[in-house]
């Protein structure tokens, strides 16, 4: 009977090829028990990646508004810190100008007159705060700052009230030329009148934050900071009653823009509110798609060590033959 054999240098060929694929697929199991998922895609999903491509666009679109939540939340929190400073030093200061004008000392008057300046500029610096590149209250014109200097406020305001007499009447032109579209809005305020685009959070959902430096209730408190500088100005020929009128009309104006404030406060709060409620969805669903992403490529630990052992153990076998083909001779051969 005769028998079939192969040559030594076919067998040498087929001995290393056996090896390659041994240890390629040695190299897959180990990658696979590393990570925890499969590294032949195409094979587990039969070709069909439409579930998968489903799940990872999915997943990059609530990475984009993991992104937009997150720049939305501290936009809205270093506006909601602004209004909180602007509220806080026009409520600490209208009581002050309460106490002076109810005091009688026509100095102290003027003192407050002065500090009422260095509130007004503290009050600018604020609405003109610049975050990550960007002014929060200067509406699209987010590379402008909203407000100029509080002493150019306190001229234009000068020239209103030049020729004005009696306090009554110069809070009442103060006015008038604030709520002017053609007064302050034209020659103090420097942003767009036209709101930020909302942040869109998810597919269904966006956030507006339409705060503006010439807003209703921030004009008020301007108005009432820069009349009262104006109270110890030489050039309106105030005397020393008029000077208590103005501040206490000053004051009582700074107390009754606390509602308006703390509205305004709470429009933004709640906007907070939504940012984190659909943030946390958000994060949510990006869990459950990470989750169903990892069960669909996801591979079983045990299956996998069970298959690398005999891949090993395959291997082990394949150098042992290898190497006893690789000591046999002639003389071995013949006996």
């Amino acid at each position: 009977m005769n028998g079939l054999s192969i040559g030594d240098l076919a067998n040498s060929f087929l001995l290393q090829r056996r090896g390659t694929a041994l240890k390629t697929e040695m190299s897959r199991l180990t990658q696979e028990l590393a990570t925890g998922q499969v590294t032949d895609i195409k094979t587990v999903l039969a070709g069909n990646f439409s579930y998968l491509s489903d799940i990872e666009n999915s997943m990059k679109t609530l990475a984009g508004y993991k992104v937009a939540g997150a720049e939305a939340t501290q936009l809205s929190g270093t506006m909601q810190a602004v209004l909180e400073n602007v509220q806080n030093i026009s409520s600490d200061f209208a009581a002050d100008l309460l106490a002076v004008s109810s005091g009688g000392l026509d100095s102290i008057a003027q003192q407050s007159a002065t500090e009422a300046r260095q509130q007004l500029g503290s009050v600018v610096s604020a609405l003109n705060t610049n975050f990550a590149g960007r002014n929060l209250f200067s509406g699209t014109a987010t590379n402008t700052v909203p407000m100029p200097t509080s002493d150019t406020i306190i001229d234009a305001l000068r020239t209103e009230l030049a020729g004005v007499t009696g306090s009554a009447s110069k809070a009442a032109a103060a006015k008038a030329w604030f709520d002017d579209p053609a007064g302050f809005d034209t020659v103090i305020y420097q942003g767009s009148n036209d709101a930020l685009a909302p942040f869109r959070l998810s597919d269904t959902e966006d956030i507006s934050l339409d705060i503006r430096a010439n807003s209703e209730e921030l004009k008020e408190v301007i108005r009432h900071l820069a009349l009262a500088g104006l109270a110890n100005d030489a050039s309106l020929s105030i005397d020393a009653a008029e000077r208590s009128d103005i501040l206490l009309a000053s004051g009582e104006g700074l107390i009754k823009a606390q509602d308006n404030l703390t509205a305004l406060r709470a429009n933004v709060g709640f906007t907070e509110a939504r940012i984190d409620q659909i943030s946390t969805r958000n994060a949510s669903e990006m869990t459950s798609m990470e989750y169903a992403k990892g069960t669909l490529l996801s591979v079983d630990p045990f299956e996998t060590v069970t298959r690398l052992e005999e891949v090993q153990f395959q291997l082990q076998s394949l150098y042992t033959v290898t190497s006893r083909s690789s000591e046999l001779t002639l003389l071995n051969f013949l006996r």
